[in-house]
């Protein structure tokens, strides 16, 4: 189960898909290896939920990632 279950079996289409590409994506780092954080996991809710767009997910999450380094 991924925290995005819920989207998955109850949302919208459109949240449906959404959500599968992001636990997608979260589920390729964690084969690596890599642990996401919840800040990318808040961000993948709120484009999920429709707040954000792709575009301002993408822009949010690497601004992050460039202020960490």
């Amino acid at each position: 189960m991924t925290e995005f279950d819920y989207y998955i079996r109850q949302g919208e289409p459109s949240q449906r898909e959404r959500a599968e590409a992001w636990a997608v994506a979260i589920g390729l780092q964690d084969v690596d290896g890599l642990k996401t954080s919840n800040y990318l996991r808040e961000t993948a809710r709120k484009h999920i939920e429709g707040d954000i767009s792709i575009k301002d997910a993408q822009r949010l999450v690497h601004t992050y990632y460039q202020s960490k380094t």
